[in-house]
C-alpha cells in the first residue's frame, strides 16, 4: 500500500534534476518508514524497484527513487545521500487566498 502511494506521489512528470532528487529522497524515506519492523529489506527493496521501474521514463523523481533503491542494494553498508529539502516559505494564508497553495 505505502509503495503504490509513494510511486503515485512521485510520478508527477518532468521537473528539474534538483527537485527530482529531493522528491526521490523523500519518497525513499517515506517508503522505508512504512516497512514492517521485521521486513526483509533486500526483498522489499527489489519488489519496490520492480514496481517503480516502469514509471522511471516519464518521471525523474521515480528515477531518483529507483537509484536510491539500487544503491542501497549494491552497496548495503555505504550511507545513502539522503537529506531533507531546504525550508522555504510558500506564501501561507496569502498563498492560499491567491490560489497558489492547497487548502
Amino acid at each position: 500500500m505505502i509503495l503504490e502511494r509513494t510511486i503515485f506521489q512521485l510520478d508527477t512528470g518532468d521537473m528539474s534534476e534538483d527537485e527530482a532528487r529531493q522528491m526521490g529522497q523523500l519518497g525513499y524515506m517515506q517508503w522505508i518508514a512504512g516497512l514492517e519492523p521485521d521486513a526483509d529489506y533486500a526483498k522489499a527493496a527489489n519488489v519496490a524497484y520492480d514496481k517503480a521501474v516502469p514509471f522511471m521514463v516519464q518521471s525523474p523523481a521515480v528515477a531518483a527513487f529507483c537509484a536510491l533503491l539500487k544503491a542501497s542494494l549494491d552497496a548495503p553498508l555505504k550511507p545513502l545521500p539522503l537529506s531533507m529539502p531546504p525550508r522555504q516559505r510558500r506564501g501561507g494564508a496569502q498563498g492560499r487566498r491567491a490560489g497558489r497553495l492547497p487548502l
